[in-house]
């Protein structure tokens, strides 16, 4: 298995580590439960070195990753980070990605550990299809990526940078710290306020011990402590934010899942030949009145869980499927999301989740589950 750069800090907070996508990575440190609550009442830290970072440079840069993404590149600004979608001609989802640009033919994507080979020949095979002059370079073992995420986490930062904190989300800014270059961005996929950093690999320790200088996470009220991958599902599913092989998938139709905002048919155009990879079959889906199924949050009665694959029940008709599903540290009770057929995915409706041991009731809510608090 491939091991992050900050495997040996994993080991030195006795984090538990298990295989995902090829990586060794820590699944919780001192629990699930309690990661989660730390990070919506404080901060967390997360090592996300495991997702692929892959640079585009070139003349025809930009229009490669007009072709591969279903949001606008051309019309971002540097500095400006973009979630989307990169489809199969089928218009299912082959991963879902985010575009930082840096200048006018300079690009950074970051990809899901699990896609990253499959995108990369994806990648080269478009490129090599239309001549087009992009070099795609694959960075991912040569940095690191960590995430600090939590409502105490910019006053934190603001002790090393007057910058950062000023950021507008999906923004980044490359900073220079000793002799190494930062990218530090503020995406998050927790529902949290925070940063991301990516960094050289050799250099991530000494980041580290300057970012969190004056942090102890070993104490019980510490501002920022140690998270897995275990509450990082969970406060992504709190948030309401699609997974890849759960809401995302290369048989589930784009136009399914939630993300509209990021598929800008609208604005790809045949006249400038800017038209994405399997934007046809999504104009087609769309023209038929949209997808069969629709993605829906389900808050369920009481603290047993939905599970992937359990079906979903109107009366006496199945309507769907379990996508993801978890006992909600923050709102105390069990949530779900499922695809449901169109018609039967009025928020609202009652309905009862079949886990093959019973079943489980609950009632169709929109999404997000959870909602940063406003600040005063």
């Amino acid at each position: 298995m491939h091991k992050t750069p900050l495997h040996q800090f994993h080991l030195e907070y006795h984090a538990k580590m298990v295989e995902f996508a090829g990586w060794e990575m820590p699944m919780m440190y001192t629990g699930i439960h309690d990661e989660h609550v730390q990070v919506r009442t404080s901060g967390g830290v997360f090592d996300v070195s495991h997702m692929g970072r892959v640079k585009f440079q070139g003349r025809h840069a930009r229009r490669l990753l007009e072709r591969l993404c279903t949001r606008r590149i051309t019309d971002m600004e540097p500095g400006q980070c973009r979630y989307s979608l990169v489809c199969n001609e089928r218009g299912g989802v082959r991963d879902d990605v985010l575009v930082y640009r840096f200048d006018d033919d300079d690009f950074l994507v970051v990809v899901n550990a699990s896609n990253r080979e499959k995108l990369l020949g994806h990648f080269e095979q478009v490129r090599a299809a239309e001549d087009l002059k992009v070099k795609i370079d694959d960075q991912t073992v040569s940095t690191a990526m960590i995430a600090v995420q939590g409502p105490r986490v910019m006053e934190l930062v603001s002790q090393f940078s007057k910058e950062i904190p000023t950021l507008k989300r999906y923004r980044f800014a490359v900073k220079n710290l000793l002799v190494m270059k930062i990218v530090v961005s503020r995406t998050g996929y927790t529902g949290e306020d925070g940063i991301e950093a990516i960094l050289p690999a050799g250099a991530v320790g000494m980041a580290l011990k300057l970012i969190l200088k004056d942090v102890d996470m070993t104490a019980a009220q510490a501002v920022i402590k140690p998270a897995g991958l275990g509450a990082r599902d969970t406060l992504r599913l709190e948030a309401g934010m699609p997974l890849y092989g759960h809401e995302l998938g290369e048989e589930i139709n784009a136009l399914s899942c939630g993300v509209d905002f990021a598929i800008a048919m609208d604005k790809h155009t045949a006249e400038r030949g800017e038209r994405f990879i399997g934007q046809d079959a999504l104009e087609s889906t769309a023209a038929a009145g949209g997808p069969p199924r629709k993605l829906v949050g389900i808050a369920i009665e009481g603290k047993r869980t939905a599970r992937q694959g359990n079906t979903v029940v109107a009366g006496a008709r199945e309507i769907g499927q379990v996508t993801s599903g978890c006992l909600s540290p923050t709102l105390g009770h069990a949530i779900a999301m499922a695809m449901v057929d169109r018609e039967s995915a009025e928020a609202g409706s009652t309905v009862e989740v079949d886990t093959g041991r019973g079943r489980l009731g609950g009632r169709l809510v929109p999404l997000p589950f959870y909602k940063t608090p406003k600040k005063p």
